[in-house]
């Protein structure tokens, strides 16, 4: 995880997978409900289309949490712009980046994550948002070589 600006967090990830499969992971509850909690179980709502929502809720060990957001812009299999809000803390809502690059059958996913504010980036930063998507995306990374 990176901070490029006052607004933003970027994290990238390496998956040995290809670039079509790691996006299609990305775009049904068939697959989110496999990895995107953390691997808790999911509840998970998906129009996946521009203009299209989703809301994802994880029954975690401590208690379920719920996320919703918006698909801006979907250019299969290299590129999804969605905001995303934490329910737990309405009015928060930020823009996600998601870039796929393959390379020798090994898919690079890069995240920009933009806030309104440096204020609540950093609060993104201080609820742990690093190890809860390192977390998912151990469990993407397990899904794919099922998949795979």
């Amino acid at each position: 995880m990176t901070l490029p600006s006052d607004l933003e967090i970027k994290m990238v990830r390496v998956f040995d997978a290809p670039r079509a499969l790691v996006f299609e992971a990305h775009t049904s509850c068939e697959h989110l409900k496999h990895w995107w909690g953390r691997g808790n179980p999911l509840d998970c709502e998906l129009d996946f289309r521009p203009g299209g929502g989703y809301r994802f809720v994880e029954h975690a060990p401590d208690g379920p949490y719920a996320f919703r957001g918006e698909y801006r812009e979907i250019h299969p299999p290299e590129r999804i712009v969605q905001t995303f809000e934490f329910e737990g803390m309405p009015g928060h809502v930020c823009v996600e980046t998601l870039e796929l690059t393959e390379e020798d059958g090994r898919t690079t996913v890069t995240t920009v994550t933009r806030f309104d504010t440096r204020q609540e980036r950093d609060g993104m930063i201080a609820s742990g948002m690093a190890d809860g998507a390192r977390q998912s995306y151990e469990a993407l990374a397990t899904y794919l070589t099922k998949l795979g």
